[in-house]
């Protein structure tokens, strides 16, 4: 296991204090033959995990996870089962995409969903090509459309401020913007089999182009303007398949870097100078293959902590 918090002089036009190491905690959704949730400080410590059946058939890896604001946990524990979990392992809801409205008999995969602060959830379906928005009985609220030409399969997806779904197709790899009816409001083609894509707060997508082994900042006009490739300047660390990612308050960008082998960091936070900070490398626990997690924030980390040691008296 090796986990490192790296203290480094920032220089952004003044020089800022040193990084100080932060209580922030560290969702994390591994199968490949790890078949786990966890959480762990930035140090590494396991705070709580459950074994998990982990997605099945061929190439199996846990693809979206979310700390949801009741403490749960969301996660998809085969390709078609999307479950809600507490920090006390209890299973409280869950939904079978392969046999309810209308997909029985159906191919279909799960590789991404949403809660929203009205108890529904967004669940993209692929294979059947479409996003449902389902109430908590798991009844239909609203369908849309994926698109056309490979479109229809699709890993992460994001829910954009606007109600816009911000969508990855590995083949034809391609990062597409679809509005809350389904049409095609701005696409982007990396050429490969890409993973994932958030919008940042400058309005600017980030993106991880998956078998591309780069994450690149692209403007709406469709201009690179910040990229990393291959390689982390000034470190040893090589990009393998980028995945998730996240744009923390501070502006830092926190990538995931899976299949990369234990020399190398399954996630990483990075400044726009590309300075890295922090690095989380527990290859005991995650292996070769995390692709999915979330860095908790102060808030998280506190309800979260709070809640594991009510568990405990």
């Amino acid at each position: 296991m090796k986990i490192k918090k790296i203290l480094s002089l920032l220089f952004v036009g003044t020089l800022l204090p040193l990084v100080a190491k932060d209580d922030r905690l560290v969702l994390v959704g591994t199968s490949y033959g790890k078949n786990v949730l966890a959480i762990c400080d930035s140090d590494g410590g396991i705070l709580w995990k459950q074994k998990t059946a982990g997605p099945q058939r061929g190439h199996a890896g846990h693809h979206d996870i979310h700390l949801l604001k009741n403490g749960n946990i969301l996660f998809h524990d085969t390709w078609s089962k999307t479950q809600e979990v507490t920090l006390g392992k209890k299973t409280v809801w869950e939904y079978e995409s392969a046999k309810m409205n209308g997909n029985e008999g159906k191919g279909v995969d799960v590789h991404a969903f949403a809660r929203f602060p009205d108890g529904s959830t967004m669940i993209a379906e692929s294979g059947v090509g479409r996003f449902i928005h389902i109430d908590p009985k798991g009844a239909m609220i609203k369908v849309v459309p994926m698109g056309e030409g490979g479109r229809k399969s699709t890993r992460l997806v994001r829910m954009l401020d606007n109600g816009h779904y911000l969508a990855c197709a590995e083949n034809p790899g391609v990062v597409t913007e679809y509005g809350k009816d389904g049409k095609v409001v701005w696409e982007y083609s990396t050429k490969t089999r890409v993973f994932g894509a958030i919008r940042l707060k400058n309005g600017n997508t980030l993106i991880a182009t998956g078998s591309g082994n780069s994450v690149i900042e692209v403007s709406p006009e469709k201009e690179i303007v910040w990229e990393i490739v291959k390689k982390v300047p000034g470190t040893e660390i090589e990009l393998a398949w980028t995945t998730c990612l996240q744009e923390l308050p501070n502006g830092n960008l926190v990538i995931g870097n899976c299949h990369a082998g234990e020399n190398n960091p399954q996630i990483f936070e990075i400044t726009k100078e590309k300075k890295v900070v922090w690095e989380f490398n527990e290859w005991d626990l995650v292996g070769n293959g995390l692709a999915c997690w979330q860095i908790l924030d102060s808030g998280q980390s506190a309800m979260v902590r709070k809640q594991l040691a009510e568990l405990k008296k």
